[in-house]
């Protein structure tokens, strides 16, 4: 249901952004005035939601006589990770109440008494409705109305609380956009520290993503997340800190968050944690250089001593106070995974003293670079630094180091950003999995690819054999024109392609079919070791190349069919013809269009895991850690003090060999072209409402 519910989010998701710009049309707020209360309107919606699900799910534990049937208690509702909403904090509640103009003081009422049922959040929901017009209220609450949103589960709403955080971070609405961490970024360190029990720590918390992600990797072992793990932030941005609050109740979890300017976090350990964390997650802001060093000097979370000091007396650059920090907070079997400014591992002098120290204790595991354009605010490129003070005691790995260039694996998201795909995710992770010596995981990886990728081949055959019927419908409209004698006919070498085209397609479609049964069988009995797999994986090329080829295929009927229509209507006046019915023609250009658009999707998804499967086994071909020119190199540590300590993957990978690719994906390619016209028409767009909008003020 949930991945029913995810599908097609992407334009749910636009349209809902559409209330911020309602809101910035109706208001003379910016973005940063405006964007707490949308903020809170979600975590209502939410709320109440989870109250309806928890309070059904009740009832039935009654009825089944799992529960006594007695008065409801919070804790009811707290163990199905739900709050008991009083009834006129109800979102449902409040939108069906008389208006009389006075929707703000009940919006405003609402969070007030939220906030008194439930003592974490006391202090951290915004109150300010009142200075909204309630038309525009009661619109904003009628978009968060949609049957869509009145179904979505946690993890459709996490989403969507993301989008906007998302959204927001890219307008700078809020501390410079500084409060998010992209997800693919914050999946990427969950997946190599695996944070799944004890106390988790970011003392630079922004909205909370390290912790929720952190819980759906909980989740998804099967396990209950506030029952294994214990969660302490610090933001030094109040207004932050409450996001961050609101965050973690939208995913029906638990933390505390304590908020404070940078002085907190340079000059206290605000929860007391030295030594006591088992995973601290953080991406701390770069390159600060007004660290008090006098302040510093002595504290116990500076087991390396202090960094470079200016004239001022001032901590040169606060970067490795950060690395520091982060090392000191664990415990001896602790692990972390933090962002730091790409200029902190090859940084020199003191720095350089303080990174060298911190290599010799044999707790640097991994060190990844990230390309630039992840952040919405930042453009610069960044490393991931992840410690493990379990491998200072284990001779076999404290002088092992895992330099990984990814800088080379992403995907377009738009024209100024990029991210991680899930599968990009899992493939790093893999490779992590490999230098731990942990080949089941990554066989059971490429086996999950592989298992997919043989599904997706089997149901795409209902879309495709949609398009051919679709095709086949529009032929059948276009065919008693066509047939016509015309003087000069235009028509006939277009129509003699296309029928050509429609009868390859029908046989190439048949035979993907039977590829695609042949591949299911051949799986099925496959072995699932290491030399299965391959086997498997190269069975798998064929479907592969159908997919490439049957996408082609259907592109040029399409592409056909609009020409024969074209040369119809614009050079032969078809709508003038008895032959020929405009209405039922345009409605099934259209029909194909979409079946089109179904059978590309399901083709390109099939072959998408062949090649996921193929990046991983192409590159690790004995499920076993190898060094790969300009990807991966695991490096000891006389080799790090060759290179002054540095710990830039790039400088120990190398470059990755020009290959010839014989395969280019047209459709990766396509995707991102698409993207970037998109992302510029967007521009346009808005600079042209932006020139109209100056022009009417001069007019005033």
């Amino acid at each position: 249901m949930i991945s029913d519910q995810l599908q097609g989010l992407d334009k749910f998701e636009s349209g809902l952004w559409k209330i911020a710009d309602g809101l910035r049309a109706n208001s003379n707020l910016a973005s940063n005035e405006y964007f707490m209360p949308i903020m809170g309107l979600i975590f209502l919606r939410h709320a109440t939601n989870r109250f309806y699900e928890a309070q059904a799910a009740i009832e039935a534990d009654k009825k089944a006589g799992k529960m006594p049937n007695r008065p409801l208690v919070d804790a009811d509702f707290a163990r199905r990770r739900a709050l008991n909403l009083p009834e006129a904090a109800r979102f449902d509640v409040i939108l069906r109440a008389p208006k009389d103009g006075n929707l703000g003081t009940a919006l405003t009422e609402a969070m007030e008494a939220i906030e008194a049922a439930f003592p974490p959040l006391a202090g951290q929901l915004p109150k300010d409705y009142g200075r909204f017009e309630s038309d525009v209220l009661e619109d904003m609450m009628k978009m968060f109305d949609a049957e869509g949103l009145r179904r979505a589960s946690g993890d459709v709403f996490g989403r969507i609380y993301e989008y906007f955080l998302a959204e927001f971070s890219k307008q700078g609405a809020h501390d410079g956009g500084e409060f998010f961490t992209p997800p693919s970024i914050v999946q990427t360190i969950v997946n190599v520290i695996e944070p799944d029990h004890g106390t988790i720590f970011d003392p630079a918390c922004g909205s909370g993503g390290m912790f929720v992600q952190s819980s759906h990797f909980i989740e998804d072992a099967g396990q209950d997340t506030m029952k294994r793990v214990t969660f302490y932030g610090h933001e030094k941005n109040e207004t932050t800190a409450k996001l961050a609050q609101i965050n973690l109740a939208v995913h029906g979890l638990q933390g505390t968050i304590r908020a404070g300017n940078d002085a907190i976090t340079y000059y206290k350990d605000p929860h007391e944690l030295v030594g006591k964390c088992d995973f601290v997650m953080a991406n701390p802001p770069f390159n600060v250089d007004e660290v008090d060093a006098e302040k510093v000097k002595g504290d116990k979370r500076l087991p390396f001593g202090l960094p470079g000091v200016n004239k001022a007396k001032k901590v040169s650059n606060a970067n490795y106070l950060w690395i520091s920090y982060f090392y000191s907070y664990l415990n001896d079997k602790g692990r972390a995974g933090v962002v730091m400014s790409s200029q902190a591992s090859s940084a020199g002098r003191d720095e350089a003293t303080v990174r060298q120290k911190l290599v010799e204790t044999g707790a640097v595991d991994v060190m990844i670079d990230i390309r630039g354009n992840f952040f919405y605010t930042r453009t610069v490129p960044c490393q991931l630094w992840f410690f493990d003070r379990a491998k200072e005691k284990d001779s076999a790995r404290r002088d092992q180091v895992l330099m990984l260039d990814a800088r080379q694996i992403f995907r377009k998201v738009s024209r100024s950003v990029c991210d991680f795909s899930p599968e990009q995710q899992k493939n790093i992770a893999a490779i992590v999995w490999l230098y731990r010596g942990q080949q089941d995981r990554f066989l059971k990886l490429v086996e999950s690819y592989l298992a997919e990728a043989v599904a997706l081949g089997a149901k795409a055959q209902k879309p495709l054999e949609a398009h051919e019927e679709a095709l086949g419908k529009l032929a059948d409209l276009m065919e008693p024109f066509a047939k016509l004698k015309h003087k000069d006919d235009p028509l006939a070498g277009p129509w003699d392609e296309l029928t050509s085209a429609q009868a390859t397609l029908t046989a190439d479609v048949e035979a993907f079919g039977k590829e695609a049964a042949k591949q299911a069988t051949a799986w099925a009995k496959a072995a699932r070791d290491n030399a299965g797999l391959n086997a498997a994986r190269a069975a798998l090329h064929p479907l592969a190349d159908r997919c490439r080829d049957l996408t082609k295929q259907i592109d040029l009927a399409v592409k056909l069919s609009g020409r024969m229509i074209d040369i119809a209507v614009k050079e032969m006046a078809a709508r003038d013809a008895d032959a020929w019915n405009n209405a039922e023609v345009n409605k099934a250009r259209k029909a194909l269009d979409e079946a089109r658009a179904a059978a590309v999707e399901a083709l390109r998804q099939a072959r998408y895991f062949v090649k996921q499967a193929d990046w991983l086994q192409e590159r690790f071909p004995d499920a076993v850690l190898r060094d790969v020119e300009g990807l991966v190199k695991r490096v000891d540590r006389a080799t790090i003090a060759a290179y002054d300590w540095s710990l830039t993957p790039g400088r120990y990978v190398g470059v990755a060999p020009e290959e010839t690719d014989e395969d280019f994906d047209f459709e990766e390619a396509l995707r991102a072209i698409h993207i970037d016209l998109k992302g510029l028409n967007e521009e346009a767009a808005e600079l042209a409402a932006r020139i109209a909008k100056n022009f009417e003020e001069l007019g005033a």
